[in-house]
């Protein structure tokens, strides 16, 4: 074999094996834990797992029913329509009310994650985003 094949050859391989380390990761991932229909007709529990990288955002939403947040790692600020922005550290707990418009960012130095509970229309859309 030729020196200018096996060059070749290499950067092809080296260009394969880098290009998923460039792959962007998402931003925030979401990892559906628990879904249930509970006493209440027509409502159900939902909980999620909420996982933020640096910096991450999501953008303003709401939820057809009740949500309980609760910051398992991190710092996430949560902005909620007509309320003053809330921080909350590892171990901080917050109530979102039904349909409330909020957002919510890591606002910490790593990574950020939340146990989302809620108590919702049974079937219906879990997020909405709005404008």
């Amino acid at each position: 074999m030729n020196a200018r094949f096996i060059v070749s050859a290499a950067l092809v391989a080296a260009a394969v094996i880098y290009q998923p380390a460039q792959a962007q990761q998402p931003e925030i991932q979401r990892t559906d834990l628990v879904k249930e229909d509970i006493s209440v007709a027509g409502k159900e529990v939902v909980q999620v797992r909420v996982d933020f990288n640096p910096g991450a955002f999501a953008v303003n939403h709401r939820h057809p029913g009740e949500e309980v947040a609760y910051v398992l790692k991190g710092t996430l600020e949560y902005k909620l329509e007509g309320r003053e922005a809330v921080t909350l550290q590892a171990g901080q707990s917050l109530f979102i009310p039904d349909g409330v418009v909020h957002s919510a960012r890591n606002v910490g130095e790593g990574k950020a994650s939340e146990l989302a509970t809620y108590i919702v229309t049974k079937n219906a859309k879990l997020l909405e985003t709005v404008k």
